[in-house]
């Protein structure tokens, strides 16, 4: 396979982000505009005006465009992912498919995928390596969005291989932060104990019911610190491995919950309900690779960016 070694200056490219004003993709902007990169430089699409499913709309979209961070993507939490396992799968394989071929036509120079950690098998060893990304199937509740994701990196190997084509592929953790989607219905773990404990103050309630067992681990990235790794390996990785973007963190979710709860300020009974799925078993990422090709590690404190993160919920909750 081709292997580009040389950095991209972003500067004094035109930038297209996909779903870029999200979570994270607002980050993202706001991390490449500290970067040098102008306003007038980078493209934001709206999914109101541009369904990135429709091959005509991607093939508008990247005209003139030099690099292209591909974050558009259909998520959700457990409960999400358990009621609509077709959509997550079709949207997010349909947006992947299209966008990187649509940017191969256009000779965009760089195609930044990113993927989720959903993709990896369901009892990978931890932590995860990046090489142990194909040996299992992935955890059921969210394999196949875990999977439709996974095929960025092999469209990414492979356009790689028959055409020179600059396509990199990232495996982010969990993410959380200001700006996180808090609707209960979709909402990940971190937001939506968020929104439970915060309210169950506000409301002077005595007990919390909460999902599983507690013994699930998770690692977590703050939001800042994910958009800064995106936007380094966009400037440095030009390479066909897949990269695990993440803390190199692991916490339980009962040690998460009690964390939370105390930030909070909740002091009543917490209640498991154990008939609720737990997800996949231990989540913790190897980010060696991460440092050692583009020199990214994360900064933010656990503690610290829960503190900030709950902050903000409180300030924006009406």
């Amino acid at each position: 396979m081709t292997e580009q070694t040389q950095a991209i200056d972003l500067r004094n490219k035109k930038i297209l982000v996909t779903g870029g004003s999200g979570f994270l993709g607002t980050q993202v902007v706001d991390e490449l505009k500290r970067r040098g990169v102008s306003s007038d430089s980078i493209l934001v699409p709206r999914s109101s005006d541009c369904d990135l499913r429709v091959w005509e709309n991607c093939q508008r979209i990247v005209k003139g465009v030099d690099v292209i961070i591909h974050l558009a993507a259909k998520v959700g939490g457990i409960g999400f992912n358990l009621e609509h396992p077709g959509e997550l799968f079709y949207d997010n394989l349909i947006m992947g498919a299209l966008m990187m071929e649509a940017a191969r036509q256009a000779s965009v120079k760089k195609f930044v995928a990113v993927g989720t950690i959903c993709a990896y098998p369901k009892f990978s060893p931890i932590p995860f390596k990046e090489d142990d990304l194909w040996n299992g199937y992935p955890e059921e509740t969210n394999a196949p969005y875990g999977l439709a994701k996974k095929m960025l990196l092999v469209q990414a190997q492979s356009y790689r291989q028959q055409y020179g084509f600059n396509a990199v592929f990232l495996l982010p953790v969990n993410l959380y932060g200001p700006g996180d989607m808090f609707d209960p219905k979709q909402s990940h773990v971190i937001p939506a104990l968020i929104k439970k404990f915060t309210e169950a103050v506000r409301d002077n309630k005595k007990m919390v019911d909460v999902w599983g067992t507690g013994i699930a681990t998770r690692e977590f990235l703050f939001v800042r610190d994910a958009a800064r790794a995106i936007v380094l390996a966009a400037e440095k990785y030009n390479k066909s491995d897949p990269v695990n973007i993440g803390s190199g963190m692991e916490v339980s979710i009962k040690d998460l919950v009690q964390k939370i709860a105390g930030i909070a300020g909740f002091v009543g009974e917490i209640r498991w309900d154990a008939s609720k799925p737990d997800g996949q078993p231990r989540r913790q990422l190897d980010v060696s690779r991460a440092q050692k090709e583009f020199g990214f590690s994360a900064e933010m404190d656990f503690n610290a960016g829960l503190k900030e993160t709950i902050e903000w919920y409180l300030s924006h909750r009406s």
